[in-house]
């Protein structure tokens, strides 16, 4: 039995699942939401390679590189927001972010 596309796509379909339950069932936690963002560009990054694979065109896997540069910065930028925030107040709960406005 070989791999194929369907499989790949499954496996992308899994992890975008795992994503958007995990933004959507932990709310609390912000290195958790991060992390569901993260996998959600992981099985954007698997489609466009398997696609770009099946297709036998290198656009997809250039793109997926570009993605996962995008996904390293926001990370980076994301938790050295997290570690200034932290520093402040003393808590990265998601319901004192709402003490920052104004």
């Amino acid at each position: 039995m070989t791999i194929g596309l369907g499989h790949y796509l499954a496996v992308g379909a899994i992890l975008f699942t795992l994503g958007i339950l995990g933004i959507f069932l932990n709310r609390k936690n912000i290195i958790v939401i991060l992390m569901s963002i993260e996998l959600i560009l992981l099985a954007v990054n698997t489609n466009l390679v398997a696609f770009s694979t099946f297709l036998g065109d290198i656009v997809g896997q250039v793109f997926a590189l570009l993605v996962l540069t995008v996904a390293a910065a926001e990370a980076a930028i994301g938790l050295a927001i997290l570690v200034v925030y932290f520093r402040n107040r003393g808590s990265i709960a998601v319901e004192d972010v709402n003490l920052m406005k104004g």
